[in-house]
């Protein structure tokens, strides 16, 4: 019988190339949509440079956290009221690839106000 074939260069190094594919979900909240627009057209142009599996961005329902509270500081008057709305957009971005490449791609400057959470699953 002949021995199993080994690839030129070491059998060690040709076993840890092999990286095993992780799902990761990066998740990305603003209130400001254009900031958050923006880190997303980034990332997904860095995983595609990066030739990797790329689903999204998914865009979730904006919540609209309300506040109405009354203008007269003394409850005296008209009864006149101020209404106060603060509207959080959210973005899912799922990507296919090792965790190391993971760190090249979010490397990219995030603008302010954008909140990024990264999330590794294994596929």
């Amino acid at each position: 019988m002949s021995a199993p074939y080994k690839a030129p260069g070491g059998g060690a190094k040709a076993e840890g190339e092999v990286q095993q594919m992780h799902r990761i979900r990066i998740t990305l909240t603003s209130k400001n949509v254009a900031n958050l627009e923006k880190v997303c057209a980034d990332l997904i142009r860095g995983a595609k440079e990066k030739r990797l599996k790329v689903k999204g961005p998914v865009r979730m329902p904006t919540k609209k956290l309300k506040l109405v509270v009354r203008k007269s500081p003394c409850g005296e008057g008209t009864n006149t009221f101020d209404r106060f709305e603060l509207r959080i957009h959210k973005r899912l971005i799922d990507l296919h690839s090792p965790a190391d490449v993971v760190k090249q791609i979010t490397s990219i400057s995030i603008e302010p106000g954008v909140e990024v959470e990264v999330t590794i699953v294994d596929a």
